[in-house]
């Protein structure tokens, strides 16, 4: 059965430099921006910037439990600013879970005030509710991290 999470942040950085850094940067700006969160991301397949891209997630001392994961770029519209990654090995489905998606649905409020919406949709054998629970707080940490490293970039 498949089930899902949802939270969502409002950060201060405008819709367009937060699509750009998420949707085209990812690879180079998760570790500059949280490196205990994300250490190093790889590409193993594509552009980095398109659908069907994969990437490999190592992770720092603050993802707990968890050291690689291996993620696939299965989201990417532009006109909706949604971008979405599921997870393909590693991390999540080392951990009881069949299927691990993480997306993100950003919603421009003013010029520079973006609402970022995360969903985690999974299935799991087990009933754990507080692995997707912490994936939504990582994420939302991730965006912080994010949104000061665009704010100290345009200063």
């Amino acid at each position: 059965m498949v089930k899902e999470i949802k939270t969502e942040i409002k950060v201060g950085v405008g819709i367009e430099a937060l699509w750009k850094a998420l949707s085209k940067d990812l690879r180079f700006l998760a570790p500059k921006s949280a490196p205990n969160l994300i250490k190093n991301v790889e590409l193993i397949e594509g552009d980095g910037t398109s659908t069907g891209t994969v990437l490999l997630f190592s992770f720092g001392t603050d993802a707990s439990n968890i050291v690689y994961q291996e993620e696939k770029i299965v989201e990417l519209d532009e006109s909706l600013h949604r971008f979405g990654l599921q997870v393909l090995k590693g991390g999540h489905l080392n951990h009881g879970f069949s299927s691990y998606k993480t997306s993100f649905q950003l919603a421009g409020i003013q010029e520079q005030e973006t609402l970022v919406s995360i969903t985690v949709t999974y299935e799991s054998a087990v009933e754990d509710t507080t692995m997707p629970s912490k994936s939504t707080q990582a994420s939302i940490a991730f965006i912080k991290s994010l949104e000061s490293c665009l704010l100290n970039a345009a200063a």
